[in-house]
Parts: C-alpha cells; structure tokens; sequence
C-alpha cells in the first residue's frame, strides 16, 4: 500500500475491546502519523497513553450522546460485532445492521470529511437473498454504509481471522479451524488471514491521504495483498 497517510490525523477505533478492535488500537497508537486516538468503548480499557482519548458508551442504538467526541475526525475504524450463535437473531440483527448505521449518521454529521473503515465478512449479500443471517445483516450494513454519503468508505470482508494470541474460542468451528491453522493456511491462503494484519490494514487505509472517493470493498484476497504491501514498503 504505498499510499502517502495523512499528517497528524485523529482516528476514531469502535470495538477496542474485541479482538481485531484490539490491535487496530494499538496499531493507530504507534501510528507516527496518527495525533490521536479516540476509542469508543463499552466498557473501560486497561490501556494508558498519551494518544487515546477513551469514551465509554454503552447504547449504541443511540449514537447522538457521541456527537461531541465524533467532531473533527479524520477516520472511523468499526469492528463492533458479535458471532453467530453467541446472542439471538434479533440480537445479532441488531449489533450487525443497527449499530453500525447509527454510529455512521453521527460521525457523517460531525465529521462529513471522515473516512470510514468498516469490518463486514467473507459472503456477505447486499441482495438480502443469503439463507446465512450474518451474511444478509452484513450485506445489509454494507448498503446502507454506501448509501451513508462517506467521501471514503472502505469495506472490509475477511474470511477466517486467525486470533493470533490465545485466547476461549467462541464455538467448536473456531477451535477447529484454530487447531488445523498451519494446514488450511497452507491449503487455501486466501480464506484466512491474522487479526493484526487485518487490523493493520483497516487502519492504514483509513489514514490514507489520497484523492479517491466512492466505496471500496476488500475481499480477503485483497486484504492479503494490502498486508502484503504494507510490508513491503516498511
């Protein structure tokens, strides 16, 4: 990605208590170009730094109490989600398609110049015509995000996010493919990529200092070849 990134830029990280929120926190906190890092939390960090300004916000059904905290932002990075299985469909439906829209009409409006780096998934189905939920919430989120008027709006799709560190896998479909990691990677490259390189990347195209405009939807090939790029341009 040898793209030049913006100058002192203020970056908002939504999920920085999840797993790839995580190191794109940590990732926008080493960042030279990144002044500051607002992280919108709901529930307190165990992180101190002089780059991060944390917000804890519980509902974020309602977004307007962030309008202040949204105000004069360069880039949002969203990776608030849940897993399938883990809460109910309308739960889901609600962390998937709700939330995210909410967050994007406040930041739209405080900040109409942000850029918006946004964490969707492998098969997601803008048509609404999936029988998967999850890839018709995704698919749903992804259209109205495109619909949300952002001047850059980056969608990212990976497939299996290998976690990196341990940590207690969400269901047996995740300890599995954690157990047979080397291999699969091995098998099928493309269907697999490390939480911190997709945090990495997340990051880095929201901090690009580029005249494009419009939306741009990464599948997980795509994302390996961003890291790829980052890399070798390190």
């Amino acid at each position: 990605m040898n793209v030049p990134t913006r100058d002192q830029a203020r970056l908002v990280i939504v999920g920085a208590t999840g797993m790839v929120g995580g190191y794109a926190l940590r990732y926008a906190l080493e960042h030279p170009a990144v002044k500051s890092a607002t992280a919108i939390v709901r529930r307190k960090l165990d992180i101190s730094h002089l780059k991060l300004n944390e917000v804890v916000h519980r509902d974020f059904a309602d977004c307007y109490a962030l309008a202040e905290a949204l105000s004069g932002q360069d880039g949002a990075v969203f990776c608030l989600g849940a897993y399938t299985g883990a809460v109910s469909d309308a739960e889901l439906r609600t962390i998937t398609v709700d939330y995210p829209i909410e967050f994007a009409r406040v930041l739209h409006t405080s900040s109409p110049g942000a850029a918006f780096s946004f964490l969707s998934g492998s098969g997601a189905d803008p048509t609404g015509r999936s029988r998967m939920p999850f890839a018709r919430y995704k698919g749903e989120a992804e259209k109205a995000l495109l619909a949300a008027g952002f001047p850059r709006l980056y969608i990212f799709r990976p497939a299996y996010i290998y976690p990196v560190e341990p940590r207690k896998e969400p269901n047996f479909s995740y300890r599995l493919l954690r157990a047979i990691y080397p291999a699969f990677r091995s098998l099928f490259p493309n269907q697999v990529i490390r939480a911190d390189d997709l945090a990495r990347a997340m990051v880095d195209v929201a901090l690009r200092a580029s005249g494009e405009h419009g939306g741009q939807i990464f599948e997980n090939r795509d994302i390996r070849a961003l890291v790829e790029s980052l890399h070798t341009h390190e």
